[in-house]
């Protein structure tokens, strides 16, 4: 039964979670304040957290950046009342793998939750220890590593390198990132490029000279191994 951290201060949003995710037959906890909720995070195996974005004592983006400051790679989908699209892109350069704006339907959320799931399960299944570019990365574990140094990265950040992976030496689509990564039809491919910047910073010897994710312009991405 997959288990689920809900930080949310509202209490009747709160509840109404709770329960209704509870009816679907995920074990559901809960933090009411930035703080707590990052004690729990970090302190506890959660398969996905669902996070306010305004929250007491400490926001959700500061929860999520000081949870992937950690190493904990447990995915975090955003609860956000702002729907500008600058928001967005902060909380998932921050480490957050997916976002939900206010007022969302509970259909809307579920399937948010379903397919990060998913994909979390077909990381899972990848154990080996692969090079690509300056990195060592395992997939399995969410690890990545440079000369025996840990490099930290995002839980989306796995996904998107696993799906070019996994495609290596061919032509990757923007539309083909934001169906299989992202499965999100309100994500634009400006998003998708910023995760690409961050990715050649970290696998690249020379990112401004990539060698290994390279542009097919007016098309996408490929990454050569």
């Amino acid at each position: 039964m997959p288990r689920l951290l809900i930080v949310e201060d509202e209490p009747n949003m709160r509840m109404g979670l709770k329960d209704n995710l509870e009816f679907e037959g995920y074990e559901v906890d809960f933090a009411d304040n930035g703080e707590d909720g990052l004690k729990k995070i970090l302190e506890n195996k959660y398969d996905l957290v669902l996070l306010d974005v305004m929250l007491p004592k400490l926001s959700g983006f500061d929860v999520c950046r000081k949870t992937r400051e950690q190493k904990n790679a447990t995915p975090i989908i955003l609860l956000t009342a702002k729907g500008e699209e600058v928001d967005k892109i902060v909380g998932l350069e921050l480490g957050a793998d997916d976002y939900v704006t206010k007022p969302f339907s509970l259909r809307e959320l579920l399937a948010r939750i379903k397919a990060i799931l998913r994909r979390t399960e077909k990381l899972e299944t990848k154990n080996d220890l692969i090079k690509i570019g300056k990195l060592e990365i395992h997939f399995a574990s969410y690890n990545a590593s440079e000369d025996g140094n840990a490099v930290q990265m995002s839980h989306k950040e796995f996904e998107l390198l696993k799906y070019l992976y996994d495609h290596r030496n061919q032509t990757v689509s923007r539309d083909d990132l934001l169906k299989n990564v992202w499965e999100d039809i309100y994500t634009t491919s400006r998003t998708i490029d910023n995760f690409i910047v961050k990715l050649r910073q970290k696998i690249e010897a020379d990112p401004n000279n990539s060698r290994t994710i390279l542009t097919v312009h007016g098309i996408g991405y490929k990454l050569i191994a």
